[in-house]
């Protein structure tokens, strides 16, 4: 079984895959207790022209429709970047009980950046959250896109949409 580094290294097979594709290169993996991988996506939102098309919910409906349940008790997530509020809402709504992130997401992560979404107390449902696995990793993989995005914009300007989602 591999462990938390081991499973965030598939998230960033993932987050490579969205890279070549022109996605924003975020990946995600779920994985159940005994350390199977029940679904794995990459960022879709360009492709499909879909704005819900992040790595997390894809995965989430992708393990949903593989288990025949949306109740993802018991399952982790590995992502390559700290969801953003409609994912860390998705992930508690789906009863997921851990996440594992790379980098933390200062313009829109929901897990501890702007909030703190999956272990609200209010909600009826927290997860475990584990921060800063593979982060040099995880992090390098975007700046490298956004590097190239702007040289092929020739642009040296900072590009505004260079929140992880």
């Amino acid at each position: 079984m591999l462990d938390d580094a081991g499973f965030m290294k598939e998230a960033l097979k993932e987050a490579q895959a969205a890279f070549d594709a022109g996605e924003v290169p975020i990946g995600a993996v779920l994985v159940d207790p005994a350390g199977a991988i029940v679904a794995r996506a990459h960022n879709m939102r360009e492709t499909w022209r879909d704005g819900t098309a992040h790595a997390e919910i894809i995965a989430l409906r992708e393990a949903a429709k593989k288990l025949g349940r949306w109740r993802l008790s018991g399952l982790t997530l590995y992502v390559t970047i700290e969801p953003c509020p409609m994912c860390a809402g998705a992930l508690v709504m789906s009863r997921v009980d851990r996440v594992v992130y790379g980098a933390t997401d200062a313009k829109a992560g929901a897990c501890e950046s702007l909030f703190n979404i999956v272990g609200h107390p209010a909600l009826n449902h927290q997860l475990e959250m584990r921060a800063g696995v593979l982060e040099d990793e995880c992090r390098a993989i975007m700046k490298r896109f956004f590097q190239e995005r702007r040289r092929k914009r020739g642009s040296s300007v900072q590009d505004c949409s260079e929140s992880a989602e």
